[in-house]
């Protein structure tokens, strides 16, 4: 089991917030994570579940251009 497979929206709350990202609004069980350059992430946000492998993956290496390296060193 990997690293992808236990991460939590803490995890991603806590990344985004050292990358300079905001909470920009939340609607329903989805908050929007926005930067200063108008790039707006979507990141699900359901209490005490992980967030599903592919997707965190997708949100790590396409959404915020990181490497896995990368983001486990912010969370």
């Amino acid at each position: 089991m990997g690293i992808l497979s236990s991460l939590k929206y803490k995890d991603f709350e806590r990344a985004f917030l050292k990358l300079g990202y905001k909470v920009l609004r939340q609607k329903g069980s989805h908050v929007l994570f926005g930067n200063s350059e108008g790039k707006v992430v979507v990141i699900p946000y359901h209490r005490g579940k992980t967030i599903k492998e592919g997707l965190a993956h997708k949100i790590i290496t396409k959404d915020l251009k990181l490497r896995i390296e990368e983001f486990k060193k912010l969370i």
